[in-house]
């Protein structure tokens, strides 16, 4: 019997309607959750890898797959991995639009740091809003904004020319993550460019470590705000790795080196579903391969996120 390494995984789902009316953190079970971590590192192959990790580049799924694990949107609804909390919203934790929708109101989660240390609040809110109001790229995603104040240390309120029903699916982008203001230059975000050179600068729950040309790695951010909630992650790390063609995606698969492809052609679907312990989601042209053990990779979601997986190792 070939020995394997095989995964249990529950992802995090980004609610892209927007956060609810309140700070929901559940306290059931909380004292009972496993510690985060220990579980070691999930290995995860793509066609491609970013060549920067700003999230604002992110264009396409991949790439936000990858800078999603380190920087967290405004808006987020984030469930646990040990099915044991309830959902909790993320940075924000309630919006209030104005009755005609061209005021929104978010308020902010207290007590969370960037991984470089910097306070996340209003301020740090105020300075990426001002590059993406100067970004063609920001605008792009932001058609309507024009402006952004805060009233308090943890408000901000997002300014419209126009109403715009949807920003809080808007803001839950994975290209509007949120980047301590150390990561740019100028700090006042006001056209600033962002430092690739500047790691630690996200509030997400890995945090970046080595790379190559062929491999990103990531590291469980043991200072996450979502860990003490109970939200994980369970894992070590995540290494994204490069295999450029659907059969080596396969391969790596099959041979139990990564236990996601993300994507398989669709000869790679096929025998992925072929094979007992393998799993697919997606298809039937692309889709993505998985140990048959791995959950919670919907196949509807554009992008698959990891910061609440749990990972189990087994044999046999």
């Amino acid at each position: 019997m070939r020995l394997r390494a095989a995964t249990l995984a529950v992802l995090l789902l980004v609610a892209l309607s927007g956060c609810g009316g309140g700070d929901d953190e559940g306290t059931q079970g909380r004292s009972q959750l496993p510690p985060a971590g220990g579980n070691g590192t999930l290995v995860y192959a793509l066609p491609g890898l970013p060549k920067t990790l700003d999230p604002l580049a992110a264009r396409g799924r991949l790439e936000q797959t990858v800078t999603r694990q380190i920087y967290e949107p405004l808006i987020a609804r984030l469930t646990g991995p040990y099915g044991q909390t309830a959902a909790q919203s993320g940075l924000a934790l309630a919006a209030h639009p104005s009755p005609n929708r061209t005021i929104w109101t978010f308020n902010l989660r207290l007590g969370v740091r960037f991984q470089d240390g910097t306070p996340f609040n209003a301020a740090a809110v105020l300075a990426n809003s001002k590059r993406w109001q100067s970004d063609p790229r920001g605008r792009e995603l932001l058609p309507h904004l024009f402006a952004v104040d805060a009233p308090r240390p943890d408000e901000v309120r997002f300014l419209l020319d126009q109403p715009v029903r949807d920003l809080p699916g808007r803001l839950a982008s994975p290209r509007l993550g949120i980047v301590s203001p150390r990561a740019l230059e100028p700090q006042s975000g006001q056209r600033a460019r962002f430092l690739s050179d500047v790691r630690e600068s996200g509030t997400g729950a890995f945090e970046h470590g080595a790379s190559g040309a062929a491999r990103v790695e990531l590291s469980r951010f043991a200072g996450w705000w979502g860990s003490p909630l109970g939200l994980g992650p369970a894992i070590d790390g995540v290494t994204f790795v490069l295999a450029p063609l659907p059969d080596q995606r396969y391969r790596m698969l099959a041979e139990g080196v990564a236990q996601v492809a993300d994507s398989l052609d669709a000869a790679g679907l096929r025998a992925a579903e072929a094979d007992p312990l393998l799993g697919t989601v997606g298809g039937p042209q692309s889709g993505i391969g998985m140990e048959g053990s791995v959950r919670g990779i919907p196949s509807a979601r554009g992008v698959p996120l990891l910061s609440g997986v749990w990972l189990t190792r087994l044999t046999g």
